[in-house]
């Protein structure tokens, strides 16, 4: 079993920024698979990055340039460093964790809301 608890969600106005921390429960973190997702109002759920067990990164076409997924295995945390915010990102994102490695996921976190005012 795995706990992700993510934080750092807010309001913002446009072109600011924020930075999403999520916290996980576990002895293996290091060897998960990690990533991001966002899901807004009337949309489907949407992968925003992805971070291996290695550090190879992975981003959406909507993010790219802007957002950084980074991840401390001393802390079992990663993250997501979100810039030049637009209001298209406003959305409640997740943290995900990909335990075995096949891309599906495998926990969730409850979500933290993100608002990026015009």
């Amino acid at each position: 079993q795995v706990q992700l608890v993510e934080s750092g969600g807010g309001l913002v106005q446009a072109g600011g920024s924020l930075r999403l921390s999520c916290q996980a429960s576990g002895s293996h973190f290091r060897l998960n698979a990690m990533a991001w997702y966002r899901q807004a109002p009337g949309k489907q759920r949407e992968q925003v990055a992805s971070i291996t067990p290695r550090g190879t990164t992975t981003y959406g076409d909507s993010v790219k340039g802007r957002f950084t997924i980074s991840r401390d295995n001393a802390k079992n945390s990663v993250y997501l460093q979100m810039n030049s915010l637009k209001p298209e990102d406003t959305a409640v994102y997740y943290c995900a964790a990909d335990l075995s490695g096949d891309a599906n996921v495998d926990y969730w976190g409850q979500g933290t809301q993100v608002t990026v005012s015009s």
